[in-house]
């Protein structure tokens, strides 16, 4: 395969992100791989109910989160080795061809469980290594004073695969079957390729040290120490995992079981998600269309304060339209917190360590968030929405204390 020219001329890679067509292509790549990844999880979960028990479904579902906890910081490893564009290209060629493998059996027969439960597996390995990868990319095709407005592009294309992904899952489920709809979603990640393929990629500080790495081995310990020295990178992923802790249960197993305390049922769900995702939405968008806020350290902190707040207040809300305005809140507040933490690790984060500074940050969210879920359920059941949800609160808002407290944190800009 050829290797594009890496970037060349400083003003083009300053270019405003919305503006060049090499984040553009990008924004597109990674929009069709979202969109893919939202339609396969549908397929899974329908293909695996049809297929078995719902417990057997829920295991199969279960199976790709394994590899992806076990393996991100090796991924990390592998993106800062060997590139994360060859990487990113490398998963998604991958992922396309288990996806349409999987689909093309179901064409053919009925399986059973064992091809949808190897699917899941290959899906999570891969993406131990993809999410580190794409969290590395950014900041090697777009100049480093755009790279906060990629991360509010990044989160508009996340909203736009939630939104559009499960009713293109239904609708292909409805018309063919579970395997018309990996057929689809395997179409879509194959989009991504060529995409990926045709990225001007720039060279970056660091790059030329690969060669004077040993081992694997030495690459992971290396970055661990690099972000347990750094002022910055070291309270803001702290930062981080305690936000997510504290708001991931409430907001997934929690909004569920507070809808059905309170009689509001599955619509009253959907309107709570649909105030989140239009509130996450608009953050999302002053980030893209203003490139970055001053302050960037402090704000982030008090709006992750502030969510804290709104998600606390969710257990008292008297109604559903009520809870619907508060989780507009909280998708303002935690989309601006979320956004301004990400260009924070893209901005502060030595370009040789990229990939595994995305991959510490990544099993935070994907690998120790989750384990609240469970936790939530078992303390609502005990002692109720209400108070579960202040703790969960509680925990989320230390995150913004430690910003405020940590000097270097709370004084942290983004380039302008």
């Amino acid at each position: 395969m050829t290797v594009t020219p890496a970037i060349s001329d400083p003003l083009a890679a300053e270019r405003p992100a919305h503006r060049d067509p090499n984040v553009l292509r990008w924004l597109g790549a990674y929009t069709a791989s979202m969109v893919g990844d939202n339609i396969y999880y549908l397929a899974l979960t329908w293909a695996a109910v049809q297929a078995g028990t719902p417990a057997q479904a829920g295991i199969v579902a279960a199976v790709s989160a394994v590899p992806r906890a076990l393996l991100m910081l090796g991924g990390g490893v592998l993106a800062d080795r060997f590139g994360p564009r060859k990487v990113v290209i490398g998963s998604d060629a991958v992922r396309c061809a288990a996806v349409l493998a999987v689909a093309a059996l179901l064409f053919a027969t009925t399986p059973g469980l064992w091809p949808l439960a190897l699917l899941a597996l290959v899906f999570g390995t891969v993406d131990a290594v993809f999410m580190p990868a794409v969290g590395a990319l950014p900041a090697r095709i777009t100049g480093r004073g755009q790279l906060t407005r990629v991360q509010g592009m990044r989160g508009l294309a996340i909203r736009f695969a939630n939104v559009v992904g499960a009713p293109l899952g239904g609708l292909g489920i409805a018309l063919g079957g579970p395997a018309a709809a990996f057929g689809l979603a395997g179409l879509l990640i194959a989009v991504s390729v060529p995409l990926l393929v045709s990225l001007r990629v720039a060279d970056l500080p660091g790059d030329d040290r690969v060669a004077g790495r040993p081992t694997a081995w030495s690459d992971l310990r290396d970055g661990l120490r690099y972000i347990r020295g750094h002022r910055v990178l070291a309270p803001l992923i702290v930062a981080i995992a305690l936000g997510d802790l504290g708001f991931v249960g409430p907001l997934n197993v929690g909004l569920t079981l507070l809808a059905d305390e309170r009689g509001w049922g599955a619509s009253g769900v959907g309107w709570v998600l649909a105030g989140f995702g239009v509130g996450a939405g608009a953050a999302a968008l002053l980030i893209a269309v203003r490139g970055g806020l001053p302050h960037a350290g402090r704000v982030m902190a008090v709006t992750i304060l502030a969510g804290s707040v709104a998600v606390g207040a969710l257990a008292y809300v008297p109604n559903v339209v009520s809870a619907a305005a508060v989780a507009v809140l909280i998708g303002l507040l935690t989309g601006l917190s979320g956004a301004l933490c990400g260009a924070l690790l893209q901005t502060r984060t030595d370009p040789a360590y990229l990939g595994r500074v995305s991959s510490v940050s990544g099993i935070v969210s994907l690998g120790l968030a989750p384990l609240s879920m469970p936790l939530s359920a078992a303390a609502i059941g005990a002692w109720g929405t209400g108070p579960v949800f202040v703790v969960s609160a509680a925990v989320c808002g230390l995150g913004g204390v430690l910003g405020l407290c940590v000097r270097d944190l709370r004084r942290a800009e983004l380039p302008k």
